[in-house]
């Protein structure tokens, strides 16, 4: 069977009629919204990211935690909270991305929190740049029922890829990787679909014949093609590719633009939201500081805060002017072009 059909029954293994309902009102309330100009909600979330860590080895130049450039506090998810989390939203949710800023496997709890999410019926993912990917710990991802693992690898050769991964090592990602897949193999076919994502700069444009050719030696399941984000992009970056099918952004005579053209309306603020490592809930990834804060587990229920006046306010919003909101501008609602 291959890879992609398989993922794809697993992920529908974890639906139940009460997730398939919720769907449906989540859906409902959706398009509801949509054509009011009123924001309105009768579900929970269908998806959630949760931050394991804001911690990273790498210095990756677009990015928060590469640059470590937070003003929200840094640390790593504890336990509890995350229990507490998914005991409360086990029913209704489908899908868990282990994953917002930092690099998930330097909190030493990370595999049981993917365990005890996994135990409870939900699909888990997680991003990695795979320097931490031993054959124990590829073993014990396998073990931790993980259903998805996106492996950040930029490059063919060094050169490439630590332009972009300043402080990583290419030999490391292959490593990683080589040894997930061969747990995989010991397991007899049993742990997470393995997704290579390979982001395209000016830099390593030259080189996606070559990732396309790697990949199937190693294996991989699935290859995603991605755009970089950058900040400050309107007026251009060296790091932005030639070829425009692989640019969020376009050339106009003032400058950039991104391509995105910010409809008033976001399924993602009615699907799901991200939640920092010490309990913030904000409406989407591109909040990478936290600044739009709907509320605090630490102090409020998660269904509390998704039905607040604060949230709603921030929907209406969004049916409002996409363009008005700072975290919006740079989105691209998609982003991955799916190779192999």
């Amino acid at each position: 069977m291959p890879g992609s059909l398989r993922d794809s029954l697993n992920y529908a293994s974890k639906w139940t009629l009460r997730k398939a309902w919720n769907a449906g009102l989540v859906y409902a309330s959706y398009h509801w919204s949509k054509a009011t100009k009123n924001a309105k909600h009768w579900g929970q979330p269908i998806s959630l990211s949760i931050e394991p860590t804001t911690s990273c080895n790498l210095r990756c130049p677009q990015c928060p935690s590469g640059l470590r450039s937070f003003t929200r506090p840094k640390g790593m998810l504890q336990g509890d909270l995350f229990q507490q989390l998914i005991d409360d939203q086990a029913a209704t949710l489908t899908y868990l991305t282990l994953y917002f800023q930092g690099e998930p496997f330097l909190n030493p709890d990370f595999l049981s929190m993917v365990k005890y999410a996994s135990g409870k019926g939900i699909y888990t993912a997680t991003s990695t740049n795979a320097h931490y990917l031993t054959d124990a710990v590829c073993d014990n991802i396998v073990q931790s029922g993980l259903d998805r693992l996106i492996i950040s690898i930029d490059g063919v050769d060094q050169e490439a890829y630590g332009k972009y991964r300043l402080g990583g090592k290419l030999d490391k990602v292959l490593d990683g990787t080589r040894a997930m897949m061969n747990a995989k193999k010991r397991a007899k076919g049993k742990g997470p679909f393995v997704i290579w994502q390979f982001i395209v700069f000016a830099h390593n444009e030259h080189q996606l014949p070559d990732i396309k050719r790697l990949a199937k030696e190693y294996g991989i399941d699935q290859l995603a093609i991605k755009t970089a984000q950058i900040y400050d992009f309107e007026e251009g970056s060296d790091l932005l590719p030639q070829q425009e099918k692989y640019s969020r952004y376009e050339m106009v005579a003032a400058g950039f633009r991104i391509k995105n053209k910010l409809l008033n309306h976001c399924w993602r603020m009615w699907q799901a939201c991200v939640i920092t490592w010490d309990g913030l809930v904000v409406p989407c990834c591109f909040d990478k500081d936290a600044t739009h804060r709907m509320g605090d587990l630490k102090q409020t229920n998660f269904k509390d805060i998704w039905n607040s006046v604060p949230y709603q306010n921030f929907r209406n919003s969004v049916l409002k002017g996409r363009s008005n909101i700072d975290i919006c501008r740079n989105c691209t609602e998609g982003t991955k072009v799916w190779e192999a």
